[in-house]
């Protein structure tokens, strides 16, 4: 595996001259961080040898090169999803390789449901846990020892300084958030009503397809994660009603200014 990170990388970098230091991963509905970022490349995922190709209608399929808040930042705009039959390795084969290519700190967005009866739709919710509800770990298997620890250490997954510093921007910027802990599920189907009242007695806030697997990744290689979550629907009894994923992408593009503030500050500052 660690050929095929290396060939990956040694791709990239035969395409472009950025030396990325930040990492980002775009949600459902979430892409418009992009437009902010001073674009230098784009590589199509199918252009790069072993990397999967996004099968998701709303996800682009490109690895973007440039500068955000002064950083140079390399970011994926379309992520792969477990749901696509790919295995947890080849969903997060893109967090190995940017650590390859030099990146210090991962910025991730998600749409997710929200379990927690406070929450309202359209809530942004900044991630300070997850519940790895996946049939598995991205860390089964034989250890990349170069990578990583064998058993790394997972109670500070979501960095507490970038948090913190997140919440003061959303507050200088009038932008309510929430804090809270974050579900990942396989999908592709959303929840029913008990396995939401299931994920809520367990001690989570929102319920998601994503994220666990690569900050897991990310983690594994000491990289400082931060995640950030718009809540699209509501799982919460009496609030339940039917969601489209054209539902989420409405819902996720009206709020996502508010996170490109957010996220685009943080990166700055951070």
């Amino acid at each position: 595996m660690l050929e095929k990170f290396k060939e990956s990388v040694a791709y990239i970098k035969s395409q472009t001259k950025v030396n990325p230091s930040v990492g980002i991963i775009l949600g459902t509905g979430l892409g418009g961080l992009v437009k902010e970022i001073n674009i230098i490349d784009e590589i199509p995922y199918e252009n790069i040898p072993n990397f999967p190709v996004s099968t998701v209608e709303s996800h682009s399929g490109k690895l973007i090169f440039g500068e955000l808040g002064g950083k140079h930042v390399v970011a994926m705009q379309g992520r792969f999803h477990y749901y696509e039959g790919y295995t947890l390795q080849q969903v997060t084969f893109p967090v190995r390789v940017m650590k390859l290519l030099g990146i210090e700190k991962l910025f991730v967005s998600n749409a997710s449901g929200g379990v927690n009866p406070d929450f309202e739709i359209g809530e942004i919710m900044i991630m300070n846990d997850h519940i790895n509800l996946f049939p598995g770990n991205p860390l089964i298997g034989k250890n990349i020892d170069e990578m990583g620890p064998r058993f790394p250490d997972m109670s500070d997954a979501y960095d507490e300084n970038m948090i913190e510093l997140a919440i003061q921007i959303a507050k200088e910027n009038n932008i309510r958030v929430a804090v809270g802990c974050y579900a990942g599920m396989t999908g592709p189907t959303l929840e029913t009503p008990s396995e939401y009242k299931y994920v809520r007695i367990i001690g989570a806030d929102a319920v998601g397809m994503s994220t666990v697997p690569e900050v897991i990744v990310a983690r594994h290689m000491d990289i400082p994660c931060f995640a950030i979550s718009i809540i699209t629907d509501l799982g919460v009894p009496g609030k339940i009603e039917k969601v489209s994923v054209q539902d989420v992408i409405n819902v996720a593009s009206k709020q996502e200014p508010k996170m490109t503030i957010i996220m685009k500050e943080l990166i700055a500052r951070s």
